[in-house]
């Protein structure tokens, strides 16, 4: 016997349809009760349905790629087709992702590699290791291009500029190196931290740069003059990562303490404390839209955040120990880990 339910026919062949048709409903009723509750006003629905479907959109575990060491970092491609890791073998690696193979490696790092990442043209790749040593690499041949020499000790982060001309470098030495890619020349030195330098990362318009230290600091610098614009205090512990929303305008930053902070880049005020995970905040990063955020933790998890409310959105448990870093494609349907584990997981909507 069929039934009618808002004019819809429900035969046996139907009921799947009818399932959606009603769930949808459901879900409309309760954004509804929600608008009337907050006295939204009716101009505002359809950007608030907008908002509803952006922030529901959930990751899964896509991929599973293996190293036989330890994972300290992984990044993306700016086209996303490929990965590049390092490892405590010293080793730096490039995936492709979708075949599940790595398609090139560079040797020469004599003690482990710690950061690595793509030039913007993706033709070489820069690294920092624990020899001391900032390594250009040529992704095709994967030969070593110039070798830069100068800090005393490990080599926690190195970072491109945006045009691709300089190369940043942070230091366990306390320093921070300003370098030219087509020279191999230090250009600047920086040292007014008083601890060891967890990261560097130049701001979309390169123009300034962020580094964050164990001195529990985040410093804002004059890529030009080298002097330092803002200093952020407020963590409790080292600071292990701070970088730029896609503005500009803000600053995300992880710390030892367990919590996730943004900062406003011209007062240099903090804005916002984002607290759920349960040990050391390894590495966080901005979506595009510069409304969400995704963390990783020594908790062994990754977390999603809605920056506007400071709210957990996501919980992403699959790795086995400590989550070690992070990234987001450029159009933000994958999300790329790594750990302690030895994997590097590849998440996508």
């Amino acid at each position: 016997m069929n039934q009618n339910i808002e004019g819809i026919n429900t035969s046996a062949n139907e009921k799947e349809h009818t399932k959606t048709i009603v769930s949808e409903k459901l879900v409309r009723t309760v954004i509804g009760n929600w608008l009337r509750v907050l006295n939204i006003k009716i101009g505002w629905i359809y950007d608030f349905d907008k908002i509803v479907i952006k922030y529901i959109k959930c990751f899964n575990l896509l991929k599973v790629l293996r190293d036989d060491n330890t994972v300290r970092s992984a990044k993306f491609s700016s086209d996303g087709r490929s990965i590049i890791s390092t490892s405590n073998d010293g080793t730096v690696r490039i995936w492709d992702f979708e075949a599940e193979k790595q398609i090139q490696s560079f040797k020469g790092h004599t003690r482990r590699s710690y950061a690595a990442e793509f030039s913007p043209d993706g033709h070489t790749a820069v690294s920092g290791s624990w020899d001391r040593t900032v390594r250009l690499w040529d992704v095709k041949s994967g030969k070593e291009l110039i070798q830069f020499k100068g800090h005393y000790s490990w080599i926690l982060d190195v970072s491109f500029s945006p045009n691709g001309k300089n190369i940043i470098s942070g230091s366990e030495d306390k320093t921070i190196k300003l370098w030219d890619v087509n020279s191999g020349d230090e250009i600047r030195h920086l040292s007014d931290h008083s601890g060891g330098i967890n990261s560097v990362q130049f701001s979309p318009d390169g123009q300034m740069f962020a580094s964050s230290s164990d001195d529990k600091t985040i410093a804002i610098w004059d890529i030009h003059s080298g002097r330092k614009l803002k200093e952020l205090k407020g963590h409790s512990d080292s600071v292990m990562r701070a970088k730029f929303s896609p503005d500009g305008q803000f600053i995300v930053s992880c710390s030892r303490d367990k919590t996730i902070r943004i900062w406003d880049v011209e007062s240099g005020k903090e804005l916002k404390k984002l607290e759920g995970h349960l040990d050391v905040v390894n590495d966080v990063q901005y979506f595009s839209d510069g409304q969400t955020i995704v963390s990783c933790s020594k908790d062994n998890t990754i977390r999603l955040w809605n920056v506007k409310a400071g709210q957990q959105i996501q919980l992403l448990r699959e790795h086995t120990s400590y989550v070690t870093s992070i990234d987001i494609s450029a159009d933000d349907n994958t999300i790329v880990s790594c750990s302690t584990d030895k994997k590097i997981i590849i998440w996508g909507c």
